[in-house]
């Protein structure tokens, strides 16, 4: 859960003191044909919550199998993970361009930024972006080389990193009940570790990999929030400069790392069917960015990290299934660890900035009596 979840909880419909206003009684026609208009309500905005959560189940699910398929499927048999991670923040930047300049004449991307490349924009969202590269990086070599059933306990420090790194560069606190969250997570992080090598499926390289891709998704989100001032705090516009300062930062690794003479020896380079699995990867990749928006627009920032954490327990289901794994029970303990140290962290931390909110707003409340006494 990053930083920027946490802020946007302030503005959560979870609120508990809201105001009840008083109305004179209605009649029974009036009663009749407001209580038909909140049912239709409740209806829409039940069936908007389940358009949301279905499709952020749906492209998160899709992108992480077809991330899969590509970095280490037999038919693929491409060693290139940086080329396809390149090639999909192309497909970002170029999705970016051709709706940032429909956003006038198409009323559904009327909020959308232009398509505008600001050199010193770019410049001073630099430092994220090395955050940003390094992140998806690891989090691709983690998925080259684990399972996508091992994928999410791989990649599960995200939350004990994060409440490290606000500490040391925010000096945020974490209550006593949050870190006991860190600490399940923690074991249940190690007690997998320990079943993969049991099943003879663990590879310590990628389970490096899901602990540093842990690390530098805390710092990007930390860095998200201080570079947000830079684009106007507009999502889409620091989404389009991290894609652009990306698309250039991978031209010299994928250099250092030899894969520029493996791409142009790749026997499907010309293979239609490999070029369409690897845009839609790259739109799945920009349409992470609205989904999640928009799950957290319909329902709240708490009740998108349940949905996240369910999200990727049937995904764990789905790949043992779809791949046919035995799995130990110890093994699926170690899953419940961490989802249940992951969602109660959620919840631990929902409920303080509630606690925190009330209080403040009490204090102001004190305040401006006094004053208005005085």
């Amino acid at each position: 859960m990053s930083n920027t979840t946490y802020a946007l909880l302030n503005n959560s419909t979870d609120n508990i003191d809201m105001a009840i206003p008083v109305k004179e009684p209605l009649s029974p026609q009036s009663s009749s044909v407001t209580n038909t208009t909140n049912v239709d309500t409740l209806r829409k905005s039940y069936k908007q919550i389940a358009i949301a959560v279905a499709l952020y189940w749906f492209v998160s699910i899709t992108m992480v199998f077809l991330n899969k398929y590509l970095l280490s499927s037999k038919d693929v048999k491409l060693d290139a993970p940086l080329f396809i991670t390149w090639y999909q923040c192309i497909v970002t930047v170029g999705i970016c361009a051709i709706i940032g300049n429909l956003n006038k004449r198409v009323a559904a991307f009327s909020g959308f930024p232009s398509f505008k490349i600001d050199l010193k924009i770019a410049r001073d969202v630099l430092p994220l972006s090395l955050m940003f590269v390094a992140m998806i990086i690891f989090n691709n070599l983690t998925l080259k080389h684990l399972t996508v059933s091992f994928y999410m306990v791989g990649r599960s420090l995200t939350t004990v990193a994060n409440v490290v790194f606000t500490y040391i560069m925010l000096g945020d606190r974490t209550s006593y009940r949050a870190l006991i969250c860190c600490g399940l997570i923690i074991v249940g992080f190690f007690l997998g570790m320990d079943q993969e090598n049991t099943l003879g499926t663990l590879s310590l390289f990628g389970a490096l990999c899901g602990v540093a891709s842990s690390i530098f998704v805390a710092l990007n989100a930390i860095y998200t929030i201080r570079c947000l001032p830079c684009v106007d705090k507009n999502i889409w516009r620091l989404c389009l400069y991290n894609n652009f300062n990306a698309c250039i930062l991978f031209l010299p690794l994928m250099l250092v790392f030899g894969e520029i003479p493996v791409v142009f020896n790749y026997s499907k380079l010309f293979n239609i069917p490999f070029w369409t699995a690897m845009t839609a990867a790259g739109f799945l990749g920009f349409s992470m960015g609205y989904v999640t928006g928009y799950q957290i627009k319909v329902t709240s920032p708490l009740t998108h990290n349940v949905s996240g954490t369910a999200k990727s327990y049937v995904q764990t289901l789905m790949a043992v299934v779809i791949y046919s794994e035995t799995k130990t029970v110890l093994w699926w303990i170690s899953n419940v660890f961490v989802l249940g140290g992951s969602g109660l962290f959620a919840q631990v931390r929902a409920t303080e900035m509630k606690q925190n909110h009330n209080s403040n707003k009490s204090t102001i409340d004190n305040t401006n009596g006094n004053s208005v006494k005085t």
